[in-house]
């Protein structure tokens, strides 16, 4: 007697399967228009700018509409967004969520986790190294560091705002903070010292702002607690296109190897500028 039951092979079952989810259609198009935004607002960014954007004019419609960005603000809790919005009648909002310019930091590889990638690097002494952090840094993308030795070791990164996702008349009109954050720790046997030098330059590369700290030095027989140095640009003026990020460290005892400065999680970040003096019709 034969066997009852399906003959097809893994491959036919899949094709089957496969062929009878994509029958399932559901259909959006009934849908009024503050329904079918709700409903898009739980999409990805990037999906809706890419894929759903293209379906109709409908969809194109809404997706350009603050309406739906507006949404997707309240249900992720961008009460800052939604501040900034209201002082700027055409606010970027494609560029702001995929482009993600008010939450991630700008810098690459800030904790030396990619070796010295994006850097550009001058070595002294010894030259640079990345170690394992010796005390832990809340919130570090990775728990590692760049490391100096007994000469002065100096690395560089510049930010093109463009390229990140800014656009011209964002920046001049409104000219949103930015914020800069180092972090530095000393060996518990050996004393070292840190500087910074942060440059924000116009189109052509010439400096409108800077900011620059007295040389920190840790003496030796420190905690190797890492110290925080900030500073935040604000109302910089028209025409910053670049930000420009320089650190250097080095050793107080000239001892060879990697007894300097430890730097880690470097950030540059870029906030929403929620000023009420700085209401205009950008």
């Amino acid at each position: 007697m034969g066997q009852s039951g399906s003959t097809e092979g893994p491959s036919a079952t899949i094709e089957r399967v496969t062929r009878d989810f994509l029958q399932f259609r559901f259909d959006l198009e009934p849908f009024p228009d503050e329904i079918l935004q709700k409903i898009l607002s739980f999409l990805p960014p990037r999906e809706l700018v890419t894929r759903c954007r293209l379906v109709s004019r409908r969809w194109k419609h809404l997706v350009d509409s603050p309406t739906l960005w507006k949404l997707k603000c309240e249900h992720e809790r961008h009460a800052d967004l939604l501040r900034a919005s209201s002082l700027c009648n055409f606010f970027p909002w494609q560029r702001v969520f995929v482009k993600e310019i008010f939450w991630r930091n700008l810098i690459r590889n800030p904790c030396g986790q990619d070796g010295f990638d994006h850097w550009n690097v001058i070595h002294g002494g010894d030259g640079w190294v990345v170690e394992n952090n010796r005390c832990p840094v809340e919130g570090a993308e990775s728990q590692t560091c760049f490391v100096t030795s007994f000469f002065w070791c100096s690395k560089s990164q510049t930010i093109d705002l463009l390229k990140e996702g800014f656009c011209e008349h964002y920046l001049d009109v409104h000219q949103p903070p930015i914020v800069i954050s180092d972090w530095v720790a000393g060996r518990e046997d050996c004393g070292c010292m840190y500087e910074i030098n942060i440059h924000l330059l116009a189109a052509d590369r010439q400096s409108i702002k800077t900011f620059s700290n007295p040389t920190l030095q840790i003496d030796q027989w420190n905690n190797q607690i890492y110290h925080q140095v900030s500073h935040v640009f604000e109302n910089y003026g028209p025409g910053v296109r670049f930000v420009q990020f320089s650190h250097k460290g080095k050793d107080t005892l000239f001892w060879k190897g990697w007894y300097g400065a430890r730097i880690t999680n470097t950030s540059v970040t870029v906030r929403c500028n929620v000023n009420e003096n700085q209401r205009v019709a950008c």
